[in-house]
């Protein structure tokens, strides 16, 4: 089935596969390459795709036969496809053409086999990108930019516990033991010798990811027992959500190497904080380079103040983007370290939305919302999407905030149920990302809603077995 070529977006604005051996095949001759992973995004950011040897990947790039069916972009995290988007997914589901970007490829480290990684996007048999795919869809944010001449600049925060391993998923996570013998039983926020006690896994994490080229920054030791926190260095938001989500599968790997999990999950344990995914945010002027978040004077600008209030307006609204499990919201209580609302202060981080100390010309704002369960390209996306949208409309925001901000009323949903029926119905970001996306990720998400609700939970038969 033929689909609406997004504004911007089409095979023809991408590297043709022609022109992409020559640049690819050195790059594979020099590191001495013997298996390409080419990796596509689906929509919850699990790694799908094939792995293949180099000549053949290489091959199959010049000739446009690196295929994958369409339906990887319709999976649910347990693996099963929703109801009701066979006029978008055909049942047939024909093969979409993977089109690798070369800017992607590294290496992957821990492998017996020299291997690369290489994120593709993948284009309908008419030459059309298949608008819905997370990546496009980040690509679609980034293009309403530079067609304004402004040109976002991200940094993401990712936060990540390690845990025992646990092979019951009825059994309760645990806190690892360190290098001491005994696991961490109590908070320790940027707590140095707590970290040390995670020293081999850590410096195994830096090693990694510099062999794969991720620029990731300092790490610090988070609020919860064998909580993790990694910065990354600040630039372009698609390079950045590629990074991320390479990031996520280096770390769980090399936490299987020292015998532990690394887990993702928004709140994996019901007595620590949850962890979370917050993403800085400025917009530069292509021109002349400046940030548009600062006036002349080195004040606030109009820009920044409307970008402000669209995140505050729709964020709420499109929840599901940086918030996409039922776990997710888990993490968001009051005085928990997660926000409950889009109020905005200055340094304050009980705001789901603070602006960080820094001069005019490094003004940003930084959402907190996002958990580290969430897909880079579609947390990315929604934060840069909304704030766009405020500034075109050129809204008001609220007044900021200064003190406990858990202490005004919740504005984010409680539940994934309340959140995916305020997002079907977000007609200033639906218009924008186009009615595609949005039924598809509906879809899965209230699938996998669906799926949850008819597990019966430890919980109830503690509490109502016997008693109701």
């Amino acid at each position: 089935m033929a689909r609406a070529r997004p504004p911007g977006l089409s095979l023809a604005d991408e590297p043709k596969a022609s022109d992409k051996p020559g640049n690819l095949a050195a790059w594979i001759a020099e590191h001495e390459i013997a298996e390409v992973e080419c990796i596509v995004p689906d929509m919850n950011g699990v790694q799908r795709g094939k792995v293949l040897p180099a000549a053949k990947f290489l091959s199959g790039v010049k000739d446009g036969t690196l295929r994958i069916p369409g339906s990887v972009f319709s999976v649910t995290i347990t693996g099963e496809y929703p109801d009701g988007i066979g006029h978008i997914v055909p049942v047939t589901d024909p093969d979409h053409v993977m089109v690798p970007d070369p800017s992607t490829i590294c290496e992957a480290p821990g492998f017996k086999t020299r291997t690369a990684y290489v994120i593709a996007d993948a284009f309908d048999r008419n030459g059309a990108a298949v608008g819905f795919a997370p990546r496009m869809i980040l690509k679609r944010v980034l293009q309403l930019y530079a067609d304004k001449g402004w040109r976002p600049i991200i940094a993401p925060e990712v936060e990540f516990y390690l845990v025992s391993r646990n092979t019951d998923p009825d059994f309760p996570l645990l806190p690892p033991i360190g290098r001491s013998g005994r696991p961490e039983t109590a908070s320790q926020p940027y707590g140095l010798e707590a970290l040390n006690e995670f020293e081999d896994i850590i410096e195994h994490i830096y090693e990694n990811c510099e062999q794969a080229g991720l620029d990731i920054d300092t790490m610090i030791h988070e609020s919860g027992a064998a909580q993790l926190e990694v910065n990354f260095l600040h630039g372009d938001p698609l390079r950045l959500a590629d990074e991320v989500l390479l990031f996520k599968r280096i770390v769980r790997q090399v936490a299987l190497e020292h015998d532990v999990y690394a887990t993702f999950l928004a709140k994996p344990m019901s007595n620590q904080p949850g962890s979370a995914m917050h993403i800085h945010q400025s917009v530069l002027d292509i021109g002349n380079g400046k940030n548009i978040f600062s006036r002349a004077d080195g004040r606030d600008s109009v820009a920044f103040r409307s970008y402000i209030a669209g995140l505050a307006r729709l964020l709420p609204q499109v929840t599901p983007m940086f918030a996409p499990n039922v776990n997710s919201f888990r993490r968001m209580r009051p005085d928990s370290d997660a926000p409950i609302n889009v109020q905005w202060g200055a340094d304050n981080r009980s705001c789901g939305l603070r602006v960080p100390v820094s001069n005019a010309a490094n003004r940003r704002i930084e959402n907190r919302l996002p958990g580290a369960d969430s897909n880079p390209y579609l947390a990315i996306a929604s934060s840069l999407v909304c704030g766009y949208i405020g500034m075109i409309d050129r809204m008001l925001p609220p007044k900021s905030i200064e003190g406990n901000a858990y202490t005004r009323a919740r504005t984010l949903p409680r539940s994934l149920e309340t959140a995916l029926d305020r997002f079907r119905s977000c007609r200033p970001v639906r218009a924008l990302l186009g009615d595609e996306f949005f039924e598809i990720f509906y879809a899965i998400k209230e699938s996998e809603l669906e799926n949850y609700q008819s597990v019966i939970s430890s919980w109830e038969r503690e509490h109502l077995l016997l008693r109701v």
